[in-house]
């Protein structure tokens, strides 16, 4: 099952995660529903700010909406269960403290203890994050 989720790193930067059917989501992610779905809907509103921005360009392409929006976006590794590679990264990212209060507080638990734009990451279960280097 296709599911994106969102969290925040330590700068205060927004990414959208596209899970592809990856269980190993944090669970403060599915939390709430509603929130989550509020998340989207406010993401999904706002004007596009910048042109696409696909690192590999291609089918990657149609997977930049929250890029031009300032959103990170990563995209789950097939068979690597909470791997991500980089699909997309915003030029001027949004920070959490530009959106409304209970976005922002659905994102205190959705916080990463890393930077957003390595080209790998490795989330787990509880919100543990790590950067993962290429080839890994």
């Amino acid at each position: 099952m296709e599911f994106d989720w969102f969290a925040a790193d330590g700068a205060g930067h927004l990414a959208q995660f596209l899970a592809a059917g990856d269980s190993t989501v944090p669970e403060a992610a599915l939390a709430s529903e509603e929130q989550l779905e509020a998340l989207h809907v406010w993401l999904d509103t706002r004007s596009e700010a910048e042109p696409p921005n696909a690192l590999a360009g291609g089918f990657d392409e149609h997977l930049t909406p929250p890029q031009r929006r300032g959103a990170y976006v990563y995209d789950a590794l097939p068979d690597q269960p909470g791997h991500y590679r980089l699909v997309a990264a915003p030029r001027t990212p949004l920070n959490v403290a530009e959106m409304p209060g209970p976005q922002q507080a659905y994102l205190v638990t959705l916080t990463l203890p890393l930077r957003f734009g390595a080209a790998r990451l490795w989330v787990g279960p509880e919100g543990e994050a790590r950067v993962v280097a290429v080839g890994d």
